[in-house]
């Protein structure tokens, strides 16, 4: 499990680069053995045309590496801080992809506008508060997934799997690895569709709600119909 986890992530980390998702070394994503508490995460600062899956890095659940002779990324504490508060993840990425960053930097949620971001984000991606001058002097990086949990008190983080974090970048999550990823990619293009779609109209509401929950709950909810179902 562990060895096929570590492939996991590191695809996953190929595929924010593949998607023009990241600069250099920026980004990383994690993955978690919920099994063994295990997670697997990009090692820090190393360029990913070298990685192999015996670099990521795994550590537990404390931050403590088990494996692996590289440190784990600098925002650790941030992916494990967001398996903690949200037990259905299996999978985070972070970036500083463009557009969802313009939004990061604005501390402006990327409204629901249309379709394409309601068939995967059941209503707006938010923004977290700014962090405290003593969260930033203390735990930065663990308090920076404590601020995205509280973001998220009371809302399904299955059902808006990102956060924009304020001043700093969009933080997306799934099941595994790659959906999350797939999530990073997908709001990255909803947030450069709603910058534009803002300056043709600055002062345009949100999509109505009942084709917001149409189009998302076609793909997501229950009675789905979207795909050819699980036995194809």
């Amino acid at each position: 499990m562990l060895d096929r986890l570590r492939e996991a992530v590191l695809e996953a980390n190929l595929e924010i680069v593949r998607r023009g998702l990241v600069l250099y070394t920026f980004g990383n994503v994690s993955g978690i053995d919920r099994a063994s508490g295990h997670v697997v995460i990009k090692p820090s600062g190393v360029d990913y045309e070298r990685l192999t899956p015996g670099e990521m890095v795994v550590t537990d659940l404390d931050g403590r590496t088990v494996a692996g002779n590289l440190r784990p990324s600098v925002d650790l504490m941030t992916h494990l801080a967001l398996y903690r508060a949200f037990p259905a993840i299996g999978g985070v990425v972070h970036t500083h992809s463009e557009f969802a960053t313009i939004f990061a930097q604005a501390k402006r949620e990327v409204p629901a506008l249309g379709t394409t971001h309601a068939d995967y984000f059941h209503g707006p991606i938010p923004v977290t508060r700014d962090l405290t001058t003593e969260e930033i002097a203390g735990d930065y990086v663990g308090n920076t997934g404590r601020v995205i949990a509280e973001t998220f008190a009371g809302r399904d983080p299955m059902a808006v799997p990102a956060a924009l974090v304020a001043s700093h970048g969009p933080f997306a999550w799934g099941p595994t690895p790659a959906a999350a990823v797939h999530n990073a990619v997908v709001l990255e293009a909803v947030a450069k569709l709603a910058v534009h779609t803002l300056m043709l109209a600055p002062s345009l509401p949100p999509m109505p709600p009942a084709l917001l929950d149409q189009h998302f709950l076609r793909k997501h909810g229950s009675q789905a119909t979207y795909g050819q179902g699980d036995d194809c």
